[in-house]
């Protein structure tokens, strides 16, 4: 499973979604589920998926699921794969 199947498993979870839902779009706040709680159960399951350590910059600038996929790369995730 690639670490982009694994964030979009992440998202789902964290925010409460349906097997199969199209997370690639998503923005923060552009759904009802993806509230301020739910950015911060984000975020701690993307650290204990991937073991990264997000600071807080880095929670505040995470507004969508691209933003999310450029913080692990920054982190290191998935930058051999390329």
């Amino acid at each position: 499973m690639s670490h982009l199947d694994r964030l979009r498993a992440v998202f789902r979870v964290a925010l409460n979604l349906p097997d199969g839902t199209d997370v690639d779009g998503l923005e923060y706040r552009a759904i009802p589920q993806w509230d301020s709680l739910a950015h911060m159960a984000l975020i701690a399951a993307m650290e204990d998926e991937f073991s990264v350590m997000i600071d807080t910059d880095e929670m505040i600038d995470m507004s969508s699921f691209a933003k999310a996929t450029e913080l692990l790369e920054k982190h290191g995730v998935g930058a051999a794969s390329r």
